[in-house]
């Protein structure tokens, strides 16, 4: 076994794949998964801006969760990739506290703009005569300049704290990003007080508005099942279980990662539960919330036939 006790100030991240045929397959996998989100997400960025009729509050909010999944994703992935190719698997202190601000304000940014997007769809169904006051683009503007300032703060916070604790000479990370809770197993002093508050972050950022969430599709429901037609109440439970479904791929994994205490944590479940809230997600989110969409396949179709007329 390798041994990763240094004297460096640079972190070691021991990675998601072994290297072997298993982990070899993993990582095709992983890098395929990746080479849909950018492409997915791109596209759904680049449809909404060349389309006018996508120029609506719901496209906005949609465009900026692409935006935040595109980035998301990539601040995990290319270094997963780069270590599994050229074997080396360190990252300094300073990129390693980057790596973390970042991951952490776009975790929460996502969780809060999913919580905003729940709250369009319960405005859109069940006031809709009330929609273009309550979502405006101003509205929008301010749920998502707040998600941002709010997830900036909180990360970092956690991203300070985690640099300045004192580190024992083992600086192995057992994980494939720098995940905060990962690293603090390392530490030399005792955590427990901010283990408090990462509990208390998970529960205001993930566990309440994820509760919104389900309370808003909830209500979707309701009004749905009182619809008289029975194609549209179809359609809608689809719609409303897929996203859903999404929805608790995200929230579930990572907020039973991070409400554990560390006694209870395994380096290995953590993993694998990570792999749902920072790669699986941000792949099916264009799937699941836009190109299943037939709004977005008409603006599809119309982007197309513009740039072959053009070319003819």
């Amino acid at each position: 076994m390798e041994n990763y006790n240094q004297t460096s100030t640079d972190f070691i991240l021991l990675g998601l794949f072994p290297q072997s045929r298993i982990g070899l397959f993993v990582f095709t996998l992983i890098f395929l998964i990746f080479l849909m989100a950018l492409i997915g997400n791109l596209s759904m960025i680049l449809l909404i801006f060349l389309d006018i009729h996508l120029h609506t509050p719901m496209y906005f909010l949609l465009s900026q969760l692409s935006l935040i999944d595109l980035n998301y994703i990539s601040t995990i992935v290319p270094k997963m990739v780069y270590d599994f190719l050229y074997g080396n698997k360190s990252i300094s202190f300073t990129g390693c506290g980057i790596q973390s601000f970042f991951f952490l304000t776009l975790a929460v940014a996502e969780a809060l703009l999913l919580t905003s997007m729940a709250y369009d769809r319960y405005v859109a169904i069940c006031f809709p005569l009330h929609y273009p006051i309550r979502i405006s683009k101003r509205v929008c503007v301010m749920m998502i300049t707040g998600s941002w300032m709010i997830s900036s703060i909180n990360s970092c916070a956690h991203t300070v704290y985690a640099l300045c604790i004192p580190y024992c000479k083992s600086r192995a990370i057992n994980h494939f990003f720098c995940d905060v809770p990962a690293m603090l197993t390392l530490a030399c002093t005792d955590t427990w007080v901010y283990e408090g508050t990462v509990f208390l972050s998970t529960t205001v950022f993930l566990v309440l508005p994820f509760t919104g969430i389900a309370c808003s599709y909830g209500r979707v429901l309701l009004a749905v099942y009182r619809m008289h037609s029975a194609e549209g109440r179809k359609k809608a439970y689809s719609t409303c279980s897929t996203h859903l479904t999404v929805v608790s791929f995200y929230y579930a994994p990572f907020a039973y990662t991070y409400l554990r205490p560390r006694s209870l944590r395994s380096p290995t479940e953590d993993k694998v539960l990570a792999v749902f809230y920072t790669i699986l997600t941000p792949m099916l989110n264009p799937i699941i919330y836009s190109l299943r969409n037939k709004e977005v396949m008409g603006a599809l179709t119309r982007v197309i036939q513009k740039i072959f007329s053009v070319k003819m």
